[in-house]
């Protein structure tokens, strides 16, 4: 009985990865790529290693300025889960301050992301540079 559950359960979970493979697959990288700018890491290494063209850099541009929304967003949330921790923490936050599900693990997660995304801004703000001068 155990092992038919267990299988059942099992079963499930392939069905429900699948469809949601599936659902996920509508939208293609390519068209992704197109609509954010955001790039595949094999491409950005062939770019970095060889762009030359005031082209090559502006896709480098987009692509970090794509990667730094997408850290803003990060960063954004982080900082709304953290002020809802502030005011509801979890019981274990006495214990553990700064473990997950904290307002502090939250805060800290938030700086790493807006980090990032200033870096990001930095760089997509270098290859526009470069854009202008590969003409």
């Amino acid at each position: 009985m155990f092992t038919l559950i267990r299988t059942s359960y099992w079963r499930r979970t392939l069905v429900v990865a699948a469809v949601a493979t599936l659902i996920g697959v509508q939208q293609t990288p390519a068209m992704a790529s197109e609509e954010t700018g955001s790039l595949k890491a094999k491409d950005v290494k062939e770019l970095v290693a060889h762009a030359k063209s005031p082209a090559d850099h502006m896709k480098l541009a987009r692509h970090y300025t794509a990667e730094a929304v997408k850290h803003e967003a990060e960063a954004a949330e982080h900082t709304a889960l953290a002020a809802e921790y502030a005011k509801h923490p979890p019981i274990t936050a006495g214990k553990h301050p700064s473990g997950p599900n904290t307002a502090d693990h939250c805060r800290s997660l938030a700086e790493h992301c807006q980090n990032l995304a200033k870096s990001s801004r930095a760089l997509a703000a270098m290859h526009e540079e470069m854009a202008k001068a590969a003409h």
